[in-house]
């Protein structure tokens, strides 16, 4: 389903208020928070941005949903709808990797795990590049990288500023050596839009971890994290088995790195539009045009499907 059409959908839904006293609850409606066990209205926590009122846990959101927060409104304009990845290595496992695939793009109406597109965020011309974890944990396969990469390449053809914002838990083990290609192939893509002197801002959400920590988002000029993201590149469970040592409570979180110096700063969701787009006030050049000609594109891995 275009990304469109799930913003039609969006706004035209509508939740009615029911009494807590019944036992059959219509699903959907109420939802419990997983850290304070509060039950939370879902059309509160939907004006809410998903954080929750009664203890601040930012809970996870779904790409277009994290579009609508940092665009302005009616201004994003998606790209590659149609790229996605295929099976170039017949994986099969617990399940096969193309059964893995046709369920996720059923459970998330999108064709793979990150949404890309132009915008305007505060104004300021923007190409948006969003990880929807929901789609397979948000892995980094060979369109996820072809996406990135192409996203890149567009803000620098049409001089704009990128904002990625991630989650993920990191490579996508069934393309195999195709998925670690994609580190260097985003890594790349930024190195080349940073030295053309564009800005570069990221956020990094709950979880990111692993090859997609270890590329693109911390290439930034300025590196954001919403408050409790987990980020690293393995999880806290595999360091302190391999390190034989007791880690601290706080390890990973995006408070312990912002005062480690690997982050900027922890910004609550509800902020991270206004803090975004005053990031852009100070590094934007003048004059930046709203619209230029058709991006460049990067060469496509053996595992992408499609494009526009």
């Amino acid at each position: 389903m275009p990304i469109s059409d799930w913003f039609k959908a969006r706004e035209g839904r509508r939740y009615t208020v029911t009494s807590t006293g019944t036992t059959e609850l219509p699903e959907g409606v109420w939802v419990k928070c997983p850290s304070c066990k509060h039950t939370l209205y879902q059309g509160d926590l939907v004006r809410g941005l998903f954080v929750c009122h009664y203890c601040g846990h930012h809970m996870e959101v779904t790409a277009p949903d994290r579009v609508l927060s940092l665009a302005d409104e009616g201004t994003f304009e998606e790209t590659e709808p149609g790229l996605t990845s295929v099976d170039p290595l017949g994986f099969r496992g617990d399940k096969p990797y193309a059964e893995s695939l046709r369920l996720a793009r059923e459970k998330t109406g999108l064709s793979e795990a990150v949404v890309t597109g132009r915008a305007l965020l505060g104004g300021h011309p923007v190409v948006l590049a969003v990880m929807d974890f929901r789609f397979i944990g948000a892995s980094m396969g060979s369109a996820v990288g072809e996406k990135i990469a192409r996203a890149f390449a567009l803000a620098l053809s049409e001089r704009r500023a990128m904002v990625a914002v991630t989650a993920s838990g990191g490579a996508r083990m069934q393309e195999g050596m195709l998925s670690l290609m994609q580190m260097a192939k985003t890594a790349a893509a930024a190195e080349r839009f940073t030295r053309a002197g564009l800005p570069y801002v990221t956020v990094l959400t709950n979880p990111t971890y692993g090859g997609v920590t270890a590329s693109f988002p911390v290439l930034a000029d300025v590196i954001f994290a919403e408050p409790g993201a987990m980020v690293g590149f393995a999880g806290p469970a595999l360091v302190e088995q391999t390190t034989k040592q007791a880690l601290p409570k706080d390890f990973q979180t995006a408070e312990s790195l912002v005062r480690h110096g690997m982050i900027d700063a922890v910004v609550p969701r509800q902020e991270l539009a206004e803090t975004v787009a005053r990031v852009l006030d100070y590094l934007s050049e003048p004059g930046v045009p709203e619209s230029a000609a058709g991006a460049t594109c990067s060469v496509a891995s053996p595992g992408v499907r499609g494009g526009e």
